[in-house]
């Protein structure tokens, strides 16, 4: 689990591609504090493992599911990507949740400056992700955590503050560029469970009980009925 506060913008050294997988070596300083092998580090908000590291850089496997979801097989040697790793119990929680799973991508569309701010509008690759996408939500883009202020047809607009942009890779993307997208977990959990149809067969060796705790009708109206919405 994550927050979508970045630590420290790092640099891809080395890609080593068979197909759709790839192992990935990164340059970093502070996400390298006390790590170990099997820890977790978010990679432009990918959810990556620590396979092997130095007092510099780290190597990380990317699985084909990775590849196809996400940016990270685009990215070239010497760009920068941002780093945060896993959060601890007993810090601060600053951001959102993030899981460091990848919705899908997008592209930046547009990017605006308003006052001291800069408007990035980003279009969504699958249109399909933009029912997660509510506006004055959290929203993760390249594992940042940032706040929707707009939505249209095709995608959303965020606004970013001078630290944020300062302090991530998002300072050098321009139109055009691929960011990776992770709505807020919540709504997906939401829509699963108000969707979620158990198998006809389900609880057939317990005497049928499991059957008829599934067969429970979950509802957007019950939801409401019971102070949830």
């Amino acid at each position: 689990m994550f927050t979508g506060l970045i630590e420290e913008v790092g640099k891809l050294k080395r890609v080593v591609k068979q197909g759709e997988a790839m192992v990935v070596t990164i340059a970093a300083s502070r996400v390298l504090e006390g790590v170990a092998l099997g820890d977790s580090i978010a990679v432009n908000g990918v959810c990556l493992t620590v396979i092997s590291f130095t007092g510099s850089t780290f190597d990380a496997d990317v699985m084909p599911e990775t590849y196809r979801r996400s940016n990270l097989h685009q990215l070239k040697p010497g760009e920068q990507v941002n780093l945060e790793r896993a959060m601890l119990a007993g810090g601060r929680f600053g951001g959102h949740m993030v899981q460091g799973h990848i919705d899908g991508t997008g592209v930046i569309a547009k990017r605006e400056t308003d006052a001291n701010a800069v408007i990035f509008s980003i279009k969504l690759n699958d249109a399909a992700t933009l029912k997660y996408v509510i506006p004055k939500g959290s929203i993760a883009i390249d594992g940042i955590s940032l706040t929707v202020v707009g939505t249209n047809d095709s995608g959303f607009s965020v606004s970013v503050i001078p630290h944020t942009l300062g302090e991530t890779a998002l300072l050098d993307k321009r139109i055009g560029d691929s960011v990776n997208i992770e709505c807020d977990m919540i709504g997906k959990y939401v829509e699963h469970l108000l969707h979620f149809k158990p198998a006809r067969d389900a609880g057939a060796n317990s005497g049928g009980k499991a059957g008829k705790a599934g067969g429970a009708k979950l509802s957007a109206a019950f939801l409401s009925e019971n102070g949830f919405m």
